[in-house]
């Protein structure tokens, strides 16, 4: 790796994924004050909503990720929407 061409944030993190709680170990210059243990070392942790551990184009599992609330509001427009409301 070429020296002096990197931030100086630039270090490995972990990045956990919410669905399926998987952890990645990754170098990265993501910001955080969450720490977490990887393979009995301690790092910067990041928490992600999806990832390719969770992805339906990686997993082959269709499944709906609906962490805000968002399939529900869309729901309720459509049925607002067909009924003239």
């Amino acid at each position: 790796m070429k020296k002096e061409i990197h931030p100086d944030n630039y270090r490995e993190a972990i990045f956990v994924d919410n669905t399926s709680g998987e952890e990645f170990l990754l170098n990265s210059t993501v910001e955080t004050d969450e720490t977490g243990t990887y393979q009995g070392k301690e790092y910067p942790l990041y928490k992600v909503e999806i990832s390719s551990a969770s992805h339906p184009f990686y997993t082959g599992v269709k499944t709906t990720i609906d962490t805000a609330g968002r399939v529900e509001k869309f729901k309720q427009r459509q049925k607002a929407a067909k009924t003239g409301v």
